[in-house]
């Protein structure tokens, strides 16, 4: 049986990608496999697998030996701290290559510059299983692309994502806006959630020049939401810190709708970090970053301390 997961604090990309290619591997190559995640799905991942029908996956316990297929990240920070004495089979995401990660024998990588790993996956599958994928993984695949184009708003978004989007949403009879509504706003209920849990729900750590950062986004349609609790989050960023072992947290919320994003400023390092990496002035606790929605493209590249 090979063991299909994505990275920590699973959004709808990593959650329904393994799923994605549970199905594939196990309908179309005929080779056992089974879906799992690392932590529970966020609010939107949730409203995704219900809406087209399927179960949250179980949660990962991974043994040395078992065989794997990595989607949705090649980062070892994001993986069970074991990953390299598995039998890694196959990494399919569309991130920034990190390195860390060793195989006993050589494998299939596939790493492209879109915007979601559901769109390599459509790729890679090609037909007959494009023309033969039942509506719930073709539910599925949508809903990553919307997920992580933000509806085709973020500078990640590429001509193949949107091909793609669009193809399955005709097929489908989805109104792309009406159903990316609905996913953004399951996105934005966070009343449930911890102070502590908002800010490692879709987060990464990344080491910038000595530094170390958790770099946390909320992608919202209510950004009031969030920065009603700003006080709390700011907080609640020092024992974050320690316990997950970096130096800062840095917390942006991006405004799907305005297309901007607010981050967050605890301290004066924070401050500093944020007015060289974006060439701002800043007099408060926030800062307002007009156009900045990707993390991967916008964020992390101009990260400086």
């Amino acid at each position: 049986m090979i063991k299909i997961f994505g990275h920590t604090a699973p959004d709808t990309d990593a959650t329904a990608s393994a799923l994605i290619w549970q199905w594939y591997l196990s309908e179309m190559q005929d080779k056992p496999a089974k879906a799992y995640v690392q932590g529970t799905p966020n609010t939107e991942a949730a409203f995704v697998l219900k809406r087209w029908g399927f179960e949250t996956p179980e949660q990962l316990d991974l043994q040395d030996g078992d065989k794997v297929v990595i989607v949705d990240t090649n980062n070892p920070a994001e993986l069970p701290a074991n990953i390299n004495d598995t039998e890694i089979k196959q990494i399919i995401d569309h991130h920034m290559l990190v390195g860390g990660l060793k195989s006993s024998v050589p494998i299939n990588v596939t790493i492209r510059p879109v915007a979601a790993t559901a769109t390599v996956m459509f790729s890679i599958m090609r037909s007959p299983a494009q023309n033969t994928m039942p509506d719930g993984i073709k539910g599925l695949i949508l809903s990553c692309i919307l997920s992580d184009t933000l509806e085709f708003r973020s500078p990640t978004t590429t001509p193949r994502d949107i091909e793609i989007a669009n193809r399955l949403a005709e097929n489908l009879k989805i109104d792309i806006s009406e159903y990316a509504a609905e996913m953004f706003a399951a996105k934005s209920d966070i009343a449930h959630f911890s102070d502590a849990e908002l800010l490692r729900m879709d987060s990464k750590k990344f080491e910038v020049d000595g530094t170390n950062f958790r770099v946390s986004v909320l992608e919202t349609t209510s950004p009031a939401t969030v920065l009603d609790r700003k006080d709390s989050l700011m907080a609640s960023m020092p024992a974050v810190a320690d316990e997950d072992k970096v130096d800062q947290v840095l917390l942006f919320i991006i405004d799907i709708l305005t297309e901007s994003a607010t981050l967050l400023i605890p301290n004066d390092f924070v401050k500093s970090v944020a007015e060289k990496s974006f060439g701002c002035t800043i007099n408060g606790d926030t800062v307002h970053l007009p156009g900045i929605m990707s993390r991967k493209k916008q964020i992390i590249p101009s990260l400086t301390v």
